[in-house]
């Protein structure tokens, strides 16, 4: 049989060209979304008696059995129909004859693509949204856990101030909280089907969009049928959301590498996310975050790929466009898979309390402490900066810390300090003073988990 679009060509292309040419080996991918959009098309087709019922049952009945064959696994697709389209139709032509010819009435592969599409970044955006609670969830436990368990804060990766490891876990809580937002934003444009556009115009067929994107759940339909076919910044911004994520799951793979390491010390990753060497006995590698981490490259460089194919393109279709759903399956797999990773990394990784408790005991980071001590009582912040600043300085010369300094010296400095300085110095003290809106004194970490418990139980309500 010749090419479903062959009739106005002479001679078929080469082998080689027709690889090249075709999508059938990623656009496989779309052969349940395919096969709906296509059962939605003929009902709407017999509706609006284009079809009539004998060939409606006839078709919808080969299509149910495709989809069915879909699942199981047992299609055999050919580089020959270039696509998951042609290659269905094709099916469907030899299943029930060429009654499967009237399947593409009143639509062009250009709608029917964009469609798929539609339909397949509709559920998996569901999926990622669901995944993304579930890690939120494992966050807020370990939070729950480690209210009270000071960790060192860092600001340019040198130690600032002592903070609460709860807190430090909550912000990537809330991080996800945001990128969860984005994601159901996203749906807003992805809940629109571009079926029945046709490949630019429209058809001359009296076709009824509204009814077929009912049948598949669209909450809306594309207003211009050139919009319909050449819109991908639904996908732009799925790829531009989903670089997020994975920033932000990064940053936290970064975090996880470092604590894990013997000169932190304070996790340790469970054995099922790390693996060994082949030549190093002792190893016991965070490969699981090393992954996640450089697979952020991957997605940021889908959504740059997908934004110059569609910068120079005019309206309508063009067949750049195909290069369009590579990148979108890979960047479902690849947060897919790194939002699970880390779903069992924070569940199973053990906290050291007692190195996160020693490190904050040996190093300056109580010295704002020390300095807001100061401008408590009356002496400008500036120069309570400048006399802390120095004491450190004498303390670093005469290898001990702030907690160290015997009173005196301390009333050398400034004469205001009196012996309750050692309170404040203390880390737990640090941590439970700083108690504004937002901050890591342990009622306000308290509050912020209420808070983040009543988003988790706002999205699985819904």
């Amino acid at each position: 049989m010749s090419k479903l679009w062959g009739g106005r060509f002479e001679k078929k292309p080469e082998e080689w060209v027709d690889e090249f040419n075709a999508s059938i080996s990623f656009d496989q991918e779309l052969v349940l979304e395919d096969i709906e959009g296509s059962i939605a098309h003929v009902k709407m087709l017999q509706k609006c008696e284009i079809l009539n019922e004998v060939d409606a049952k006839k078709i919808l009945s080969g299509l149910q059995e495709l989809y069915i064959e879909a699942e199981n696994g047992s299609l055999q697709y050919s580089v020959e129909y270039e696509d998951i389209h042609l290659n269905i139709e094709k099916m469907l032509i030899d299943k029930i004859g060429d009654t499967g010819g009237k399947l593409h009435t009143g639509r062009s592969r250009n709608d029917q693509i964009a469609t798929d599409m539609h339909l397949y970044l509709k559920r998996r955006t569901a999926e990622i949204i669901d995944l993304l609670d579930e890690l939120q969830q494992k966050l807020l436990h370990q939070a729950e856990e480690n209210i009270e368990t000071i960790i060192p804060g860092y600001t340019h990766l040198q130690r600032a101030q002592p903070i609460s490891f709860a807190h430090h876990l909550l912000a990537y809580f809330w991080m996800l909280e945001r990128d969860k937002e984005r994601m159901k934003d996203g749906l807003k444009r992805i809940d629109i089907s571009p079926l029945g556009a046709g490949a630019l115009a429209g058809t001359t067929f009296p076709i009824d969009r509204n009814f077929s994107a009912e049948l598949l759940g669209f909450n809306s339909v594309y207003e211009n049928s050139l919009d319909a076919v050449s819109d991908r910044d639904f996908i732009l911004e799925f790829l531009s959301s989903s670089s997020i994520v994975m920033t932000h799951l990064s940053r936290l793979a970064e975090e996880f590498i470092l604590w894990s390491t013997e000169e932190f010390q304070f996790i340790e990753l469970d054995d099922a996310f790390t693996t060994g060497s082949s030549i190093m006995p002792q190893k016991k590698n965070p490969d699981m975050a090393e992954l996640v981490r450089g697979k952020t490259g991957r997605v940021n460089g889908h959504l740059t790929s997908l934004l110059t194919v569609l910068k120079g393109l005019p309206l309508a279709y063009n067949k750049d466009m195909q290069e369009d759903k590579e990148g979108m399956f890979d960047t479902v797999k690849t947060v897919v898979g790194s939002l699970k990773i880390f779903i069992g990394m924070v569940k199973t990784m053990k906290v050291k309390k007692e190195n996160m408790k020693k490190a904050v005991g040996e190093d300056f980071s109580n010295a704002t402490e020390l300095a807001d001590y100061l401008a408590v009582r009356n002496i400008p912040f500036r120069q309570a900066h400048e006399i802390v600043g120095k004491l450190v300085l004498h303390c670093i010369q005469n290898n001990m810390f702030l907690k160290d300094l015997p009173l005196h010296v301390y009333k050398d400095a400034s004469p205001v300090i009196e012996d309750d300085v050692y309170d404040i110095l203390a880390p737990t003290s640090a941590v439970e003073r700083r108690n504004s809106y937002g901050g890591t004194g342990f009622q306000q970490v308290k509050y912020q988990i209420e808070k983040a418990k009543g988003k988790v139980e706002l999205s699985l309500q819904k």
